[in-house]
């Protein structure tokens, strides 16, 4: 069209037109308010929420105490601070656009502060900041005499343990320059305890921070704990897992912390570091929140959080760098996994930044299922595998309905022939992968002339990865996308920095939108 009077005036009225539109849109409220399973505590309440289904022009969220604004959040969680104790709050949320223009407040959440605890400050109990002397027995005295509903504190100071145990209505307080750290002697992890890893039932070292007894019947033998504060807990590292190793097998290893058959779990606000194995570990569990947690590793097998067969999981707010994978979303592996068939269900991983490790990865062990994943908002750094889903074709078992969105990585990779953790009888099937959603990513810091995206499946038609959507993703130059057994697979808006279309390499596939 030549640019003249008439057509910049029909430009002028189309612009108005749009803006007329926008203005006349409203600002949609976010949704699902909650505050995530025993996060609140006596001055403190933390909340969790979903954006508004047209997010495009969110910049921000306000945030209401009892009607009254008391913070702007650029993510979709926060936590109140200097509140009373055993009082009732109510609180909402509403977004604002990039006009500065806000929504309605979203529905009320009323929410109780938890009463003053009794407090069990170890010192009290023996504990002694220094190297010389172990203080597992007086940090297990002072968790054996809280009270429901009590802290137990750990004050400024390291302070050498072994294997303690937690019990229901409690809280481990660990204060702002205080530290729980490793001993390094093997018996202060005996005896040993039955435990779950790699897909296995099995006896392992005691963890250095344990809660619950395993039982893979549906029931919780330890309710309503918190592992929180400023402080530290730190691992025995290579030189104690190694010993473990050495002593016992290469999966006789206790975690950093291990829960299991546990309800309302609340892990906050620590460093956690230098584990022996995995860092945090639950199992069979229901209603566990991780938050505001920095978790750095370097041991072999230096997982980050391991949710394995348990439910409810809230993962947000935390910064991961790691010796293997950040997060692996576990269930078990085969026979064992398809027999006991607890799968893992409704895990949130949102606002988490992960620097350095393996991946961000569903599997490889997860034969009794994984349904209902959401990760939003991260940022997945230079790991090995990015987002990772990795299976073998004897695992069994499924992975469905996982949602990705507004992340910042650069690869995705859906594996079906990892070549480790193989022993065990095949399953009866080759396991399901299936509904799958990858929105607003930007992948464009990936290598160029590389192959960011790599969807397998299995040999089996029925088999087949099926069900996958790309939409509104961003590639770096020269990109490539892999497929090799997929089905039903769709692609919306995926180019590259330079607005072209990826090479797409499809091999024993059907279906294919692009």
């Amino acid at each position: 069209m030549k640019f003249n009077k008439q057509s910049f005036l029909v430009l002028l009225s189309l612009l108005v037109y749009h803006l007329t539109l926008r203005a006349a849109e409203p600002v949609e409220s976010p949704g699902n308010l909650i505050a995530p399973p025993n996060s609140s505590t006596a001055t403190s309440v933390t909340l969790l929420w979903d954006k508004p289904l047209n997010y495009t022009h969110i910049q921000k969220y306000n945030v209401y105490l009892n009607g009254k604004k008391i913070a702007e959040s650029a993510k979709t969680n926060y936590t109140a601070t200097g509140l009373k104790p055993g009082t009732a709050y109510q609180f909402s949320i509403s977004s604002v656009d990039d006009k500065g223009v806000s929504s309605k407040m979203s529905k009320q959440l009323i929410v109780k502060t938890a009463a003053l605890s009794k407090i069990y400050n170890i010192l009290n109990f023996g504990a002694k900041a220094d190297d010389s002397t172990p203080d597992t027995k007086a940090v297990q005295k002072a968790i054996d005499a809280c009270n429901s509903g009590g802290t137990v504190l750990v004050p400024k100071g390291q302070f050498i343990i072994g294997a303690i145990f937690l019990k229901s209505n409690m809280t481990l307080l660990i204060d702002k320059g205080g530290e729980l750290k490793a001993s390094p002697a093997l018996n202060d992890y005996l005896p040993m305890v039955k435990n779950r890893f790699e897909g296995w039932e099995l006896e392992t070292y005691a963890s250095l921070i344990n809660a619950g007894k395993l039982d893979r019947k549906p029931v919780y033998n330890i309710e309503n704990i918190a592992i929180r504060g400023e402080g530290k807990i730190t691992g025995g590292s290579s030189e104690l897992g190694n010993a473990m190793i050495g002593a016992k097998g290469i999966r006789s290893r206790g975690r950093l912390i291990c829960i299991m058959n546990a309800k309302n779990v609340n892990v906050q606000g620590l460093t956690l570091q230098d584990s022996h194995c995995w860092t945090l570990h639950y199992i069979y569990s229901d209603k566990v929140t991780c938050h505001d947690l920095n978790i750095r590793s370097t041991a072999i097998n230096g997982d980050g959080i391991d949710p394995d067969s348990s439910t409810d999981s809230y993962i947000f707010n935390s910064t991961f760098s790691t010796a293997d994978d950040c997060i692996a979303i576990k269930s078990g592996k085969n026979p064992e996994g398809n027999i006991v068939a607890r799968p893992t269900v409704n895990v949130r991983i949102s606002d988490c930044k992960f620097v350095k490790g393996f991946g961000l990865a569903i599997g490889s062990e997860m034969s009794g299922g994984v349904k209902n994943v959401i990760i939003r908002d991260c940022e997945v750094g230079n790991l090995k595998e990015g987002i990772q889903i990795k299976s073998r074709k004897d695992r069994g078992g499924y992975v469905e309905d996982v949602y990705v969105s507004d992340c910042d990585l650069l690869r995705i990779k859906i594996e079906t022939t990892v070549a480790y953790n193989s022993d065990g009888e095949s399953a009866p099937a080759l396991p399901h992968f299936r509904n799958l959603v990858f929105s607003n990513m930007n992948m464009s810091k990936a290598k160029a002339n590389g192959t960011p995206i790599s969807v397998d499946g299995f040999a089996n038609v029925k088999h087949y990865t099926s069900n996958v959507t790309f939409k509104n993703v961003v590639l770096p130059l020269n990109a490539a996308v892999s497929l090799n057994y997929c089905r039903d697979i769709k692609f919306e808006n995926v180019l590259t920095v330079d607005h072209k279309a990826p090479v797409y390499k499809i091999t024993n596939s059907e279906n294919i939108q692009k």
